[in-house]
């Protein structure tokens, strides 16, 4: 599972195209409303950067950093929400939303939990720590994740499952710094954003396959939410 909740299988990764892009197009807002530029916007740099990567048209990505910045006329009024709480059989949960309209967001959530049970603001917050999360991949033969996170700055690192990137964690104020550095250490950074990794986590070996692919269901449920931007969940690997 990692620090952050991902869908598995090539045919859920191919539709979830189209909501990568509505996701980042809405972080680009965000992160444009301190400025258009990216090169003195280190919030949007990193946000474009990781646009980049997964092809978003131009058109889009440009017509996201106007529209943030208040340059097309149009009004941008997201708000970020979070809600916690847990997944079927204990499996504490973050998710962070960014929005148009509470009012609408916040009973649909209540739904979503109806399988798992939401809680209250810090419920499940103080079992997390906030931190820097930088997904890379190898660049050059022979880079060393544990060396390159040393070099870096990084707190600490997470191996790739199976398509050799690596997840290195730094403290919040960190992430742009150590993202900036990794490149020169071999890696390339696919994406770097603030997130939530669970203190405890749960090893996914102690749920019995029947409830961890009620686990599974329940975090694609939530995943699939419009308002949905991150998902962060108390499970190990």
């Amino acid at each position: 599972m990692g620090a952050q909740w991902k869908a598995k299988g090539k045919e859920l990764a191919a539709n979830a195209k189209g909501k990568l892009f509505g996701r980042l197009a809405k972080d680009i807002m965000i992160a444009a409303r301190s400025g258009a530029d990216p090169a003195s916007n280190s919030r949007l740099r990193l946000v474009v950067e990781q646009a980049r990567k997964v092809s978003m048209p131009k058109e889009t990505l440009d017509r996201a950093i106007k529209k943030g910045a208040g340059l097309t006329g149009e009004a941008v009024h997201f708000e970020y929400v979070i809600y916690e709480g847990f997944a079927p059989h204990r499996v504490a949960v973050m998710v962070e939303c960014l929005t148009d309209n509470v009012n609408r967001t916040a009973p649909e959530m209540r739904v979503l939990f109806r399988k798992g049970q939401l809680g209250t603001s810090g419920s499940v917050a103080w079992d997390f720590d906030h931190v820097g999360m930088i997904e890379a991949e190898p660049s050059a033969k022979g880079a060393d994740a544990e060396l390159a996170a040393i070099e870096a700055g990084a707190q600490d690192l997470e191996p790739g499952e199976e398509d050799g990137t690596t997840l290195f964690l730094t403290d919040p104020a960190d992430l742009d710094l150590v993202s900036r550095a990794l490149p020169a250490q071999g890696f390339s950074v696919l994406s770097a954003k603030l997130g939530y990794k669970a203190k405890n986590p749960i090893d996914p070996a102690s749920l019995s396959a029947a409830h961890l692919e009620e686990v599974e269901a329940f975090l694609a449920a939530i995943d699939a939410h419009d308002d949905v931007q991150n998902v962060f969940v108390g499970l190990a690997g």
